[in-house]
């Protein structure tokens, strides 16, 4: 038995009717043979694997009257209800995937059970790598069981790393838990309530020695140099009395705050769309070397690309606003030292985007120094003890800013216009039996005022954009990820 952290519970406490916080994984697999019964094999696969797979055994049992945290239970497991069947219509196009997979994914899950399910997909068409035809594994896993680096963690777990492997030791060897009592949650309960304030000091404390520690880092120094440096009017004379100035210093891109309207940044409905495409990881590192930026990463190319992908898209919709974009960039606290592995680890910092840029390889130098000054203002900030953070507020309180900050950030103070996320994945191919896996597209989740989630994941050679957005806000996003393949293009072409 084990209790949920702050910023787990916080994952259940933003559902409401409209809002699913769970993410998903869309595995496309080859059909090894045209008699093949991939729905079988995973499910066996599964249960072979169900003592290494701890998030998929836990079941939510609720505190009374929301007094603390919920609590995770081992549990048994009824796979007959979490690993099922469908498939796509012919002519099985992966556009028919897509529209599959955004209903498959709209709605909440069920809390009385452990919170998970897998869908097996037949009816893929066949390509040139994959002349039996496709199948696919849509699974789903509750925010507040794992962050993206724990989901991507599971997978390769639920997996196999070479065809046809033995099944691993210890299979089906685990005990389900009995469920904690009502007398013992309560009294948990009344004791953590009296020693959040302790904790809170101790935060405090904890968060101004990390800001002490960063207030002497070179690159932090740089920037609220640079910071001050952009000012203008009388208070920025008054900051910069008897300084020098560098005409040629390159002013640091903050995001704007509040970030500027766009159609995607409004209340969301409880409809999805979701929409796939894949790129050689080669092509995205081409890019990165051939810039004549130092120091360019994936990353940077990745936003880049979104960014002007979004600058097009919003420009054949007439709405770009003349202030770029902002986004929201995930950063992942693991260490490897995490006494719990599948507890959230996971904050994030808000960057600006080149949306008001026109040439792509100048949007790659701006997405690169926007990145660095976010990084910088991460490292300022103890924004690494978010999750420790979380615990501190009691559950009923928690609930009620959760869900007061996204109303305010919908209605009144937008924070940013869209999440984008680069997740490094397995290199080497997964396999369920004689199946390779020929690609592993991210599925995320979206919420008011955030209409549109981009993530990129790296797998076996590949890089795979999955797209969500509400369908209401967006019921075009084919186009915008066939946007995203196009930037990768041109960005390409800038830096050859």
């Amino acid at each position: 038995m084990q209790q949920l952290s702050g910023l787990d519970a916080a994952f259940l406490e933003a559902e409401d009717d409209h809002q699913a916080t769970h993410i998903s994984q869309l595995v496309v697999l080859d059909m090894p043979r045209p008699d093949a019964d991939p729905y079988t094999a995973w499910r066996a696969q599964l249960a072979d694997r169900l003592h290494l797979l701890e998030p998929l055994r836990r079941r939510l049992v609720e505190v009374p009257l929301g007094l603390d945290h919920p609590y995770w239970v081992s549990e048994d497991v009824d796979l007959d209800f979490h690993v099922r069947h469908t498939a796509v219509p012919p002519p099985g196009t992966d556009d028919q995937l897509d529209t599959l997979v955004g209903r498959l994914v709209a709605g909440p899950m069920d809390r009385d059970h452990p919170l998970w399910v897998s869908h097996v997909i037949e009816g893929l068409a066949p390509t040139e790598e994959s002349p039996h035809g496709r199948f696919a594994l849509l699974t789903t896993v509750h925010h507040a069981a794992v962050d993206g680096a724990s989901g991507a963690t599971l997978l390769t777990l639920m997996l196999d790393d070479a065809p046809d492997a033995e099944r691993p030791a210890g299979a089906g060897n685990w005990e389900a838990e009995d469920p904690p009592s009502t007398t013992g949650m309560l009294g948990r309960a009344a004791w953590h309530g009296l020693a959040r304030p302790g904790r809170a000091l101790l935060l405090a404390a904890r968060a101004g020695q990390q800001v002490a520690a960063a207030t002497r880092q070179p690159a932090v120094i740089d920037l609220a140099d640079r910071v001050r440096r952009s000012l203008r009017g009388p208070v920025g004379d008054v900051l910069n009395l008897g300084r020098t100035r560098d005409p040629d210093a390159a002013v640091p891109r903050l995001p704007a705050t509040p970030a500027p309207p766009t159609p995607f940044n409004a209340p969301i409905s409880r409809y999805r769309r979701f929409s796939h495409r894949s790129l050689p990881l080669a092509e995205v590192k081409a890019v990165a070397r051939g810039s004549d930026v130092d120091d360019v990463t994936i990353n940077d190319v990745v936003v880049a690309a979104c960014a002007g992908a979004l600058r097009t898209y919003l420009l054949e919709h007439g709405a770009l606003p003349d202030e770029p974009l902002s986004a929201m960039i995930p950063v992942s606290l693991r260490t490897g030292d995490e006494a719990d592995t599948w507890s959230n680890r996971v904050s994030g910092t808000v960057a600006s985007l080149p949306t008001d840029v026109a040439a792509p390889r100048d949007r790659l130098a701006v997405a690169h120094r926007s990145l660095e000054t976010a990084k910088a203002v991460f490292a300022l900030t103890p924004a690494g003890l978010a999750p420790d953070g979380a615990d501190l507020g009691a559950p009923a309180l928690s609930t009620l800013i959760s869900r007061a900050t996204i109303w305010w950030s919908t209605h009144a103070m937008l924070p940013f216009n869209v999440v984008i996320s680069n997740v490094p994945g397995p290199r080497e191919p997964l396999y369920i039996g004689d199946a390779r896996a020929r690609h592993y597209f991210p599925v995320s989740a979206i919420v008011d005022g955030q209409g549109l989630n981009m993530t990129v994941q790296s797998y076996a050679g590949s890089v795979d954009i999955g797209l969500v957005s509400c369908a209401r806000l967006i019921p075009d996003l084919p186009r915008l990820a066939d946007l995203v393949v196009e930037e990768f293009a041109a960005l390409r072409g800038a830096s050859s």
